[in-house]
């Protein structure tokens, strides 16, 4: 059973967020362990920022199901780290003492695994990191108690928080590159640490641009429905103090007109083989914006978020919305009853589009199938 609220611990003002906070180096964490095995799991809740600041703790995997579904967590590698740390939870209710069959702790394991897989279906980060999460566990099988087991199962959902921190720093420093000195960055989304361990994807190539003195100044779409780039893009560029600006959806055009744009740079969900990158809806029209007024549009992702298993865009699973995203925005009807409906909470850029993809091994450029698995190692 999926609760209807999660516990609040921690319930901070906007001022106060920001009193304290004016780096990724200080910042809260979108994710953070509590604990040992028997610890718990403590989450932002981002669907009240920007004005309440607050940290809820999941102490059940369906605690951690709810929250990655109602986007109280959200962003590809916060995901996969959340999911990864519901594992964890989820194995707590098989006893640490039955050494004698580990046939309870694996059937569990399995049940967990396959119910936070159906929380989100774009994002390969979540099924990246259940699949490593029982790999894991199976190179251990037989070999240690289930103590042991779950201490090491521990270990490894840290190890992939960790990993992401190094993997958003080295995107950082790889892509500040190429951002241009004294132009104007547009960005989609949040793709900062609210989404990430760390500094974020695209988000901490412009903090790294903007930290190397390259006098960046950056637009923000607002991204509808759910307002992602005005509630937490812009919530978080505020932090870091980089000149910012916010702009609705459908100014983008208008603003590339106008030259205040030299560079688009976005995340991605999930990335095919060749290059074509799901990202939050709209990311495809920038993409097109940006060709037909040559300006080059990056895309920033770590390796996680590569799915080599799907050759094209043209397979990967697009997550569709309850339509009251649209009609009933945070609690204010926009709409006439029983009107139609169509709410695909993402698009695919095609790589034709993307002038390089930026990750934790470098700059994938030209966005190529041959060239992804080169850079890649695979």
């Amino acid at each position: 059973m999926i609760p209807a609220e999660l516990p609040k611990r921690t319930a901070l003002t906007f001022d106060e967020i920001m009193s304290t906070t004016t780096s990724p180096d200080t910042q809260f964490r979108a994710a953070r362990w509590q604990g040992d095995h028997a610890g718990y799991l403590e989450l932002i809740d981002q669907t009240l920022l920007p004005t309440t600041f607050k940290i809820i703790e999941c102490r059940t995997v369906e605690e951690v199901w709810e929250a990655i579904k109602k986007l109280r967590v959200r962003g590809a590698p916060a995901i996969g780290i959340a999911a990864a740390y519901g594992v964890c939870l989820g194995l707590q209710t098989v006893p640490a003492d039955a050494e004698e069959d580990d046939t309870d702790f694996f059937a569990r394991l399995k049940e967990v695994a396959e119910y936070l897989a159906t929380s989100r279906p774009t994002a390969v980060n979540l099924f990246w990191a259940l699949d490593r999460m029982q790999r894991k566990a199976e190179s251990l099988r037989g070999s240690t108690s289930l103590l042991d087991l779950k201490e090491q199962l521990l270990t490894e959902a840290k190890t992939i928080e960790s990993e992401d921190q190094a993997m958003c720093e080295a995107m950082g420093q790889a892509g500040a590159e190429l951002m241009p000195a004294g132009g104007g960055i547009l960005t989609h989304c949040n793709t900062g640490g609210l989404a990430t361990a760390a500094y974020g994807t695209a988000l901490s190539v412009i903090y790294f641009a903007h930290k190397n003195g390259k006098g960046i100044q950056v637009f923000a779409d607002e991204t509808r429905p759910l307002l992602q780039g005005a509630r937490l893009t812009m919530w978080e560029l505020q932090q870091w103090k980089i000149p910012s600006t916010l702009i609705c959806d459908s100014m983008a055009a208008q603003v590339m007109k106008e030259g205040k744009i030299q560079a688009v740079i976005t995340g991605a969900d999930r990335i095919a083989a060749n290059g074509d990158s799901a990202n939050k809806i709209g990311t495809y029209g920038l993409a097109v914006l940006a060709k037909a007024h040559n300006i080059p549009f990056y895309i920033a992702a770590p390796s996680s978020t590569f799915d080599l298993s799907l050759a094209s865009g043209d397979q990967i699973p697009i997550e569709e919305r309850a339509s009251e995203e649209i009609t009933c925005g945070y609690g204010k009807q926009t709409a006439p009853d029983d009107v139609q409906v169509y709410n695909p909470a993402f698009d695919v850029t095609p790589a034709e589009l993307i002038q390089a993809i930026i990750c934790e091994h470098g700059v994938i450029d030209p966005v190529t199938t041959d060239n992804i698995a080169k850079v890649l190692g695979k």
